[in-house]
């Protein structure tokens, strides 16, 4: 958009900024003003200058707020501060000069502390990076990004609500250091949404309470605070690489940003204005990015690669390769066509399933083998400075049911300090006369110095609306805005990822009361405003003392307190919910607190380690807000816990947030909320990609009513036989482990504290290969040849190399030699077939020995052996082992492919018992095949359970170790430590910027539920991407309708029966009340109820008897004490026979 708007245009030479009041400050490179008045910020009659006033030695004098930052450009070198004779603390925050001095020596860290500490640390090498702390955030940004942040220093300067917000996820991002500025002090204005301020602070510096609490946050990052000047000498000693700049005038905006455009330094403006956000990116000219889309290089397997003028790539058939025209790719391990190996070239996709690199006739012929990968290429953006972006804005749309909201917002923050420049004062809170002079002002504003508006569709509703909230502070709105802003201070630092360009504008005035923000008339409601400060007071602004009250008294289920949870957790407390009477907030939690949980779950410490993390969350949030009603409990939420989650406790509930992480125990929470009809906001993460979902009864369909589509399995003889890629190497490895030292040693401990038991379940539930395999491994524990001593394990270690890597694969290729013909006279060995070669074992060769180490501690921790970490005392202890020759077997089945094996399993499942029942005669008969008692005596052996986050106990050593040497074994590629403990492990890639971000939109749907808005368009369920970006608001779907009789029904209805009835009440019931004959009823699986089929005796007998007793008969179980109400289906007819075929169930409640 190009315009000439009253702001702020850029010239080579001079800087002018124009405002309402016709006031022109002009700033050149000879000379600066200060300016603004600096109320907030005066130190003494000296520093209360008139605006004429000009100092030299290019200095600008510029107020943050309450904050005042001196820059200096190349003059004479003069000390701006001594050229003001200001040189004893002038320059600080506070009115007394002496006061401040003291304060500033004995509190803040001055500017030369914190560049001497800085230049001390930079002298030392850079540390590693933790990766047990930052693993997720690693699979996010990736090694080379984490080492860039790790060497950034950021500024962040305003420490209320959306300032900490940023801060907090910087510095959980891990980067060198963060200054944190501030020279207001605390107010009961800022206790709303800033979570490290009490009562008790109120009075006291901003940024000096903030940085206790911020401290703790990282041990890594240097953090400290300063209420002193900025200058450039500041910012050039403590090595700032980018500013952040939140709750500043605009006039402080365009100084900084045109001081931080000339001088290469990333700037970031973020504001919360009510239920309004705004952020504004400026990393310079020619700024690189790395990796435009956050997603992995795609990789896939080449079957073909023609040898003509085209050079078309042929991969399998099962899916669509996924590259796009132009990109680029490299090629690995192609056997005989090797020219193209490690070279990139420039693709064009005429398929979905090939592409062409270009004239292969003068390379060798394909024979086989070889992946592709995707190339990434790295984009130069170019970036305006913040006032010429003013002039002609780009912005992003984040929301296209309000295309127009961006350009609106973007004149209305303008006009904020337009306005105070005017009247001397913000707009008054729902002030109908304030709001009209303000959209004045806009109005002026889209057309004054411009060839044509910013935009034609001005929207004085929601302009008013700013002007009648912007005085307000929302935990939530900062959230995301403050997750946001974090990851492009990343995105600056690193190049990882597309950064905003350049505005980005949020709303949320679906928040409002339904008849406030759809409101087409001049005249909409007024909430009851705050009467008195209290720490809701910025809240109350926004939505007035009655809602506050309505949000007190919520009670709320958070499932899960890990890195969502302990977010919803503090925006619930700074928001209230559960905070009033009788009002609470119940949180569960089954997992304890670890040490890679640091870095997004921001409640937890170190010291917290070990302990539950509902608990920890519960105390801490306490501190946040003392008022808040809040128990912890660690019992998950499954069927075996419904005596804990019974129907008093989902009935007196207002409403619940998931902040799972699977999608079984998310379904079954849904599931919950349905029956008792309760609101539902689930929201998710995978790294930078975030999404919410909003349940609301009987207005939109539930979690559960569509679900993703399954990810792909690999077939079983691709795992056992023909791996391909190193995915396949890392899954048949991770099974590995599992196979040889969790599943034998289970099953050994369990038969030696209970043999009779074992031995009849596995005559029961097994089939007779399955009962085999379970034998010989208990023997295999628990006989004779079971290791004795730390030499028998690096025996036994040596013995399993050289089955798993020479002996199966050697045994493959006598099966199946490489020149092997297929019936149809095809290779064996081609597509997606690689042929493999055995290893010799080379005690030399870290990997080999890497998997003996860790086999052998495995084996000797399993049978309570003292371990060895002495790789030279192994490596010397293996060589000596003999291992005979191999021989092969004739006879050997080995499945070619799925078919072949899921045939054999069906021939095993028909050997299968199906859980009937087991003669004791044959349980004894399968007792004597394994050990005797007598013989195990005294033997304990324990299993391992899989834990990829400890680096000590060689579960990710052996894992890597066997599925590197697999994947020699295929030529594949083999992978390092980090990829494979996120394939084995099934880690989640995470980052606390997007869950930060994500909570802020769940709180925001909270907001809507309190007022129990009605109307789906309210509603937004949320896509994000902060990668791309990209943001998607959608409208909630509605649940499907069906229809029975004359009536339409969804998931969210039932028929409601209260009072135990006999089974003839009840059908009368239906007959008289629904017009509907039943049957069949059921239970689950029991039929409670069915005429066919009951004799007569029996249907006289159960048509007088209550259904709660039908129930426990045909289910053979006692209905628990806590349960009210019974789930009953039915099949039914109308009265004059016809079948109906759909109804709702029957919720049938009894007590």
């Amino acid at each position: 958009m190009s315009t000439t708007t009253q702001g702020s245009t850029l010239n080579q030479d001079e800087i002018t900024l124009n405002t309402t009041t016709n006031t022109t400050i002009t700033v050149t490179e000879q000379e600066f003003l200060v300016i603004g008045d600096n109320t907030d910020c005066r130190r003494n009659e000296a520093f209360d200058l008139p605006k004429s006033k000009k100092f030299k030695s290019s200095t600008t004098i510029i107020s943050n707020g309450s904050e005042s930052i001196i820059m200096s450009s190349n003059g004479n070198g003069t000390n701006p501060v001594e050229t003001m004779e200001h040189t004893n603390g002038a320059m600080n925050c506070n009115g007394n000069s002496e006061n401040n001095n003291s304060r500033t020596t004995q509190q803040s860290t001055t500017s030369n502390q914190m560049a001497a500490n800085l230049q001390h640390q930079t002298s030392l090498k850079t540390p590693e990076i933790d990766e047990g702390l930052y693993s997720r955030q690693l699979y996010v940004m990736g090694k080379e990004a984490m080492h860039q942040l790790a060497s950034a220093h950021v500024l962040i300067s305003g420490m209320r609500g959306l300032g900490v917000e940023i801060a907090k996820n910087i510095i959980l991002g891990g980067v060198k250091s963060v200054i944190i500025h501030d020279c207001g002090k605390v107010d009961y204005a800022d206790l709303s949404s800033q979570y490290y301020f009490s009562e008790a602070d109120i009075g006291q510096n901003r940024a000096e309470v903030a940085n206790k609490k911020l401290s703790e946050l990282n041990s890594y990052v240097n953090v400290s605070f300063s209420s002193a000047v900025i200058d450039e000498t500041f910012l050039q000693e403590n090595k700032v690489n980018v500013f952040v700049l939140t709750d500043a005038s605009l006039k402080d905006e365009v100084t900084i940003g045109n001081h931080c455009h000339t001088h290469g330094i990333k700037y970031i403006v973020a504001n919360t204005k009510g239920l309004f956000g705004q952020i504004f990116c400026d990393f310079g000219q020619n700024f690189e990015v790395i990796d435009t889309n956050g997603e992995n290089p795609l990789t896939q397997i080449v079957t073909e690669i023609s040898h003509d003028e085209a050079g078309v790539v042929f991969m399998s058939t099962d899916t669509r390769h996924g590259f796009e025209d132009g990109s680029y790719v490299t090629f690995h391990g192609v056997k005989g066509m090797t020219e193209v190996n490690e070279k990139e070239f420039k693709i064009a996709v005429p398929s979905p399933f090939t592409f062409t690199i270009g004239d292969t006739r003068n390379f060798g012929a394909y024979q086989g083998g070889g992946t592709v990968t995707e190339v990434k290429k790295p984009e130069t953006v170019q970036f305006k400075s913040f006032s010429e972006s003013l002039k002609d804005p780009e912005m992003l749309i984040c929301d296209f049911a309000k295309m127009s909201m961006p350009a609106n917002l973007h004149l209305a923050f303008q006009v904020l300090a337009q306005f105070e420049e005017q009247y001397n004062a913000v707009p008054k809170p729902w002030d109908d006369s304030d709001a009209e002079k303000f959209y004045e002002l806009v109005e002026k504003l889209n057309k004054d110095n411009r060839e044509q508006p910013l935009t034609d569709e001005l929207n004085k509703h929601w302009i008013k609306l700013f002007a009648k909230t912007c005085t307000g502070d929302l935990c939530p709105m900062q959230a995301v805005l403050g997750g946001i802003a974090a990851q492009e201070a990343m995105k600056a630092v690193t190049g990882k990822f597309m950064p905003i360009r350049q505005f980005f504008y949020f709303d949320a005035i679906e928040c409002l009361p339904e008849n406030v923000f759809q409101s087409s008339n001049e005249s909409i409601p007024v909430p009851k405003l705050p009467t008195k400060k209290s720490r809701y007071y910025s809240q109350e602004i926004v939505f007035g003392e009655d809602f506050q009250e309505n949000l007190g008294k919520a009670i709320y289920f958070v499932v899960g307190s890990g890195a969502i949870g302990c977010e919803m957790l503090k925006n619930f407390a700074m928001m209230g919910i559960g905070c009033g009477n009788g009002g609470h907030i119940y949180v569960t939690d089954m997992d304890s607190i670890e040490k890679s949980n640091l870095n997004r779950q921001f409640l937890f410490r170190s010291w917290d380690i070990g302990k539950m993390k509902s608990k920890v969350a519960s105390e801490a949030v306490k501190v946040m807000n003392p008022n808040m009603h809040i128990r912890a409990y660690v019992d998950g939420v499954l069927p075996e816990t419904e005596h804990i989650y019974d129907d008093h406790f989902f009935e007196r509930l207002d409403g619940v947030v998931n902040a799972l992480d699977n999608v079984k125990a998310r379904q079954y929470v849904d599931r919950r909320c349905v029956y008792y009809q309760k609101p539902l906001v689930d929201s998710g993460t995978l790294g930078t990609k975030a999404s919410v979902q909003v349940v609301v009864p009987f207005l939109t369909e539930s979690y559960s009513s569509t679900n993703d589509p399954p990810d792909p399995s690999v077939p079983m003889c691709t795992l056992r036989n023909f791996p391909n890629l190193i995915e396949h190497t890392i899954e048949w490895a991770r099974d590995n482990f599992a196979g040889h030292f969790t599943i034998p040693a289970q099953q050994a401990e369990e038969f030696i504290r209970q043999p009779k038991e074992f031995a009849e379940r596995t005559a029961k539930n097994h089939s007779e290969y399955d009962k085999n395999e379970t034998i010989d491994n208990v023997k295999r524990i628990l006989g004779a040849d079971r290791p004795k001593n730390f030499s028998d394990c690096i025996k036994w270690s040596r013995t399993l190399f050289e089955q798993q890597f020479f002996n199966t694969i050697a045994q493959l290729l006598y099966n199946f030699p490489r020149d092997h013909v297929t019936s149809k006279g095809e290779r064996f060995w081609s597509g997606n077939k690689r042929c493999p070669h055995v290893l010799k074992f080379d005690v030399k060769n870290t990997t080999h020995l890497d998997f003996i180490v860790a086999a052998s501690n495995l084996l000797a921790h399993m049978y309570q052996i003292p371990q060895s970490r002495d790789r030279q005392a192994i490596s010397e202890e293996v060589g000596k082992i003999h291992i005979p020759e191999f021989q092969p077997k004739a006879g050997v089945t080995i499945h070619e492919n799925d078919e072949q094996l899921r045939a054999d399993n069906e021939r095993q499942t028909h050997m299968r018992k199906n859980g009937q029942g087991v003669t004791e005669s044959e349980a004894e008969q399968l007792l004597g095949r394994l050990p005797k008692q007598n013989d195990i005596a005294g033997i304990k052996v324990q299993p391992h359970e899989f834990e990829k986050d400890d680096d000590s106990n060689f579960h990710m050593d052996y894992i890597a170790a066997t599925a590197n040497l697999r994947a020699e074994n295929y030529e594949i590629q083999t992978a390092d430590r980090s990829k494979i403990k996120r394939i084995a492990g099934n880690i989640i890639p995470a980052i606390a910027t997007t869950t930060a971000m994500v909570t802020g939109l769940v709180c925001l749907e909270v907001y809507k539920f309190i007022q129990k808005h009605k109307n789906i368009e309210s509603y937004r369920n949320a896509f994000v991407n902060l990668a791309l970006p990209f943001f998607g608001f959608s409208e909630p779907v509605p649940p499907k309708r069906q229809k029975y009789l004359d009536k339409d029904f969804t998931l969210w209805d039932r028929f409601e029966v209260k009072g135990d009835m006999t089974l003839e009440e009840l059908i009368e019931h239906f007959k008289h009340e629904h017009k509907l004959a039943p049957n069949m009823i059921s239970a689950g699986m029991s039929v409670i109820y069915s005429p066919h089929f009951m004799r007569q005796t029996s249907k006289v007998q159960d048509m007088k008897r209550k259904i709660s007793e039908l129930f426990e008969t045909v289910t053979k179980t006692k209905i628990p004490a806590h349960v009210r109400s019974l789930t009953l289906d039915m099949l039914c007819e109308d009265l004059e026979g016809n079948d109906v075929e759909d109804v709702p169930y029957i919720k049938y409640t009894f007590r």
